[in-house]
């Protein structure tokens, strides 16, 4: 089975295995430590030129890897070590001995779910299921994107927005620094990476020149409808 066949099965099954769908494995299999880093699921030159793969090479290789490493130094020696990520996560959160924990954990969880949240020849309205739910939520497509890209322009300082599923309902959430809905129970369907690192090497402070790009071109509609279920 290759790595898109996987992704298509693991996805229909809810917000847990969404991260075994993006890569995120709390089994041990050599590497620094039990939380292994997610592979990215396209090249890094695949968003482009939205998305530079200087960019993503930044982005993947120095901070995404640098909070899997860093989580997993964390986590050594501790009952944390044998838990899934997402409990890791739901124990830590509000925790303030178990800050340092709780931001490298939700950091590796959000990063993956942000790769997967973008695909090359993306964006637009969508269709199906999750057309229908943004239409019944937000009264049309237009609406969703125009509030979706002020929750993203506005996240003071470093921090998501995300399209979320509370219970049967659709909303649009913002967080900051590293946190994340599943810390609460709430059910992402796609996030924006709005840390300055996301985006600065290819657009500087024109933030929501980079939300635009996301919008139109990078979201992955089939990734989002595939977490409704």
């Amino acid at each position: 089975m290759n790595r898109r066949e996987f992704i298509k099965i693991s996805a229909s099954i809810g917000a847990l295995t969404t991260l075994q769908m993006v890569g995120i494995s709390c089994s041990r299999n050599g590497n620094a430590g039990p939380i292994s880093l997610t592979d990215l699921p396209y090249a890094e030159d695949a968003l482009g030129p939205y998305i530079s793969a200087k960019t993503i090479s930044f982005h993947y290789g120095k901070h995404h890897r640098g909070y899997t490493d860093k989580l997993n130094a964390l986590i050594s020696g501790t009952p944390f070590s044998t838990l899934p990520l997402v409990e890791i996560i739901q124990k830590t959160h509000g925790q303030a001995e178990h800050a340092a924990i709780f931001n490298n954990a939700a950091q590796v969880y959000n990063h993956a779910f942000y790769w997967n949240s973008m695909i090359h020849g993306g964006g637009g309205k969508p269709k199906g299921a999750i057309a229908q739910k943004i239409d019944a939520a937000f009264g049309g497509y237009e609406t969703f994107a125009e509030a979706f890209s002020e929750a993203a322009a506005t996240q003071f300082g470093s921090g998501w927005a995300w399209l979320v599923a509370d219970g049967d309902a659709l909303k649009i959430i913002k967080t900051a620094n590293a946190d994340t809905p599943i810390a609460t129970g709430v059910k992402p369907l796609i996030t924006i990476d709005v840390w300055e690192h996301a985006y600065y090497l290819d657009y500087q402070n024109r933030r929501t020149d980079y939300i635009k790009a996301f919008l139109e071109n990078l979201v992955n509609w089939e990734f989002a409808e595939k977490n409704l279920a």
